[in-house]
C-alpha cells in the first residue's frame, strides 16, 4: 500500500490538510495567511521531487522550493518589511508517480465532506490546472527557453550607496513562457555571489532584485556542461544563511566546502560564518571565537585554508552614518577562530565594494572601492609571505574610479576588471592588469558591453572550449576556460539574470 502524501498548512492556526489523486494542484492562499508550510509523509518510492511555487496575481513566482526524499519540509514566511500581493496561489507538481496534495477547505473539498459550488475564479483555476496536467512535467533545469514579460516595479539597493532607484526584473526564465510554469533560472539580482566548486559547477547564493525584495530563490546550482540551472535551496540540509547582499562566498578545494561570511539585509548586518559541505550537501553555522565586526561589501580571499577578509562597510550607532573599514581579519576554520594579523607597509585606505585577486598563490591584489563620497582606482598588493602591503605604481590606461565592479583571474599573471559603479552610473568597460609589468590594458569585448554593477564574474571550464596543445603553456592553461558573467544592475532600474560567456583565450588575445 502506498502511504505517500503531501500536506500543506496555511497559517499557524491552520491544520495540515491533504487531497489525493493529481500530479498537479493549484490552490489559493487565504489573504490573511503570513506563513505556508508544505511537507511530505510516507514512502517516496519512485517519486523524484515535488516542485512548489508561490505565485502572485500575474502568476509570476514570488518564491519557489522543492521537496525531495532528503528534504521533506518547506516553509515560507512573509517578511516584516514585505507585503504579499492579493490572490497568491500555491502551485504544486510531482515528478514521478501520483501526488496527495494539500488545500485549505475554502479552496478544495476535504475527504468525507460535501463539495460546495465553485466560484468562477476557482473554475478558471481548475481549468488551468487541467491544462497544465496535460503538459509535460518540467524540471527546474528544463532545456527549452522562453522569455517572460519584464516586470516594472520599484526597487532600491541597500548599503552605503543608493543604487537602482527604480526596479525592473529582466529575468529570463527557461521553460517559463506559460504563466505559472516552474522557474528554471535565477531571478534578476545584484549583490549575490557565484562560487565555483569544481571544473563544471558553480553555486549562486543570495542577492537582491526588484521591489527592494531579497531574492526568494536564493540558491542555485550552475552546470557549465550544458549551461543549465537547478534550484538548490532545498538540496542541502541544515540551516541555510538568511537572505542577504554584499556577502562573500569562497570555496576551499582541500575540504570541498564553501564559506559564506557577512553581508546585510536592510538594517540588519551579519558577521556570521556559514559552511556548505559540497560532499554531504549540509549547511552548518560556525560558533566562532575571536571578534570580527559585521561587514558587507568587503573582500574575502582563501589562502592556505584560511579566509582573509579586508575592508567593507560596518554599522555604527544612529545617528552616525555607516563607516568603511581598512582592517584585515583572518578566519581559521580548523580552530573556528578570528584573529587580526600584524601587517606592515602601506595599506589601503578604508573602503568597500573593492575587488581582491589572489595571484600566484602568494599575493593579493586589491583594486578600487568606495568610501563616501570618494571612489578609488588605486591598486595595492599584500605579500602573503611577508604580510606586507605596498602601493602598486601602474602604467598604461587604468580603469576610472569605481566600486562594485567584477573581477576574475585569467592566468598566473593577469586578471580582469569589468564594469562597476562610479557614484553616478553603472559602467561597461573592461581592463586587464598584468602583474609582471604592472600595466593596465583596456580591452574591447562586445559581449561585456552592457553596463552593470554588483554582478558576479568567474572563470570555469566549459564544454566545447578545450585545448590539448602542449606547445604553448598559456594556451594549454587558458584555452579550455571561459569567463562567465551573471546578474547585476544598471542603475536605471534593471536587474539582470542573464549569463554571458567569453572565452578566456579571446580576452587574452585582445591585449
Amino acid at each position: 500500500m502506498d502511504d505517500f502524501g503531501v500536506y500543506a498548512a496555511f497559517g499557524v492556526n491552520g491544520p495540515p490538510q491533504n487531497a489525493e489523486g493529481s500530479s498537479r494542484v493549484r490552490v489559493a492562499v487565504p489573504p490573511s495567511v503570513r506563513q505556508v508550510v508544505l511537507f511530505s509523509s510516507g514512502r517516496w518510492g519512485e517519486r523524484i521531487c515535488v516542485n512548489a511555487e508561490l505565485n502572485d496575481s500575474d502568476r509570476m513566482p514570488i518564491t519557489i522550493g522543492k521537496l525531495t526524499p532528503y528534504n521533506k519540509c518547506l516553509s515560507w514566511e512573509q517578511w516584516e518589511e514585505e507585503t504579499w500581493i492579493d490572490s497568491v496561489t500555491l502551485n504544486v507538481s510531482l515528478e514521478g508517480g501520483n501526488l496527495d496534495t494539500a488545500a485549505p477547505p475554502a479552496a478544495r473539498e476535504l475527504h468525507g465532506k460535501r463539495k460546495r459550488e465553485q466560484t468562477a475564479e476557482e473554475e478558471e483555476g481548475n481549468d488551468w490546472t487541467k491544462r497544465r496536467e496535460e503538459e509535460e512535467n518540467m524540471c527546474p533545469n528544463a532545456t527549452s527557453e522562453k522569455t517572460t514579460p519584464v516586470r516594472k516595479v520599484r526597487g532600491q539597493a541597500k548599503g552605503s550607496q543608493k543604487l537602482f532607484a527604480s526596479g525592473a526584473d529582466t529575468t529570463k526564465l527557461k521553460g517559463a513562457g506559460e504563466k505559472g510554469a516552474p522557474l528554471a533560472s535565477p531571478s534578476g539580482r545584484w549583490g549575490q555571489t557565484l562560487c565555483p566548486i569544481d571544473a563544471q559547477t558553480a553555486i549562486l547564493i543570495g542577492g537582491q532584485g526588484a521591489r527592494m525584495q531579497f531574492c526568494k530563490d536564493p540558491m542555485w546550482k550552475l552546470c557549465t556542461e550544458d549551461m543549465s540551472w537547478v534550484a538548490a535551496e532545498t538540496l542541502a540540509e541544515g540551516p541555510t544563511p538568511e537572505a542577504r547582499i554584499g556577502h562573500t562566498a569562497v570555496y576551499d578545494p582541500d575540504s570541498r566546502r564553501i564559506f559564506v561570511f557577512g553581508g546585510s539585509k536592510n538594517k540588519k548586518w551579519f558577521n556570521d560564518v556559514h559552511i556548505l559541505d559540497t560532499q554531504s550537501w549540509k549547511w552548518t553555522m560556525v560558533e566562532a571565537q575571536g571578534k570580527v565586526p559585521p561587514l558587507a561589501y568587503h573582500s574575502c580571499s582563501m589562502f592556505q585554508g584560511e579566509l582573509f577578509v579586508l575592508g567593507g562597510v560596518f554599522p555604527r550607532p544612529n545617528p552616525e552614518p555607516d563607516d568603511c573599514s581598512d582592517s584585515l581579519y583572518i578566519f581559521d576554520p580548523r580552530l573556528s577562530i578570528w584573529y587580526q594579523p600584524i601587517v606592515t607597509g602601506d595599506k589601503p585606505s578604508p573602503r568597500s565594494g573593492h575587488s581582491a585577486c589572489v595571484m600566484q598563490e602568494r599575493k593579493i591584489y586589491v583594486f578600487g572601492g568606495w568610501d563616501t563620497p570618494v571612489c578609488y582606482n588605486d591598486m595595492y598588493m599584500l605579500d602573503l609571505g611577508l604580510m606586507e602591503f605596498s602601493a602598486v605604481k601602474t602604467t598604461g590606461n587604468p580603469p576610472s574610479p569605481r566600486s562594485w565592479h567584477g573581477s576574475a583571474v585569467l592566468s598566473d599573471t593577469k586578471f580582469l576588471i569589468h564594469g562597476g559603479y562610479n557614484g553616478n552610473n553603472a559602467l561597461s568597460d573592461a581592463f586587464i592588469f598584468d602583474i609582471d609589468t604592472n600595466s593596465w590594458t583596456e580591452v574591447s569585448v562586445p559581449e561585456l558591453s552592457v553596463p552593470r554593477a554588483g554582478h558576479s564574474i568567474i572563470t570555469m571550464e566549459t564544454a566545447g572550449h578545450r585545448c590539448f596543445s602542449e606547445e604553448d603553456e598559456d594556451a594549454a592553461m587558458n584555452g579550455g576556460r571561459t569567463l562567465l558573467v551573471f546578474g547585476g544592475g544598471d542603475n536605471e532600474g534593471n536587474f539582470y539574470s542573464d549569463l554571458t560567456t567569453v572565452a578566456v583565450e579571446e580576452l587574452l588575445g585582445a591585449i
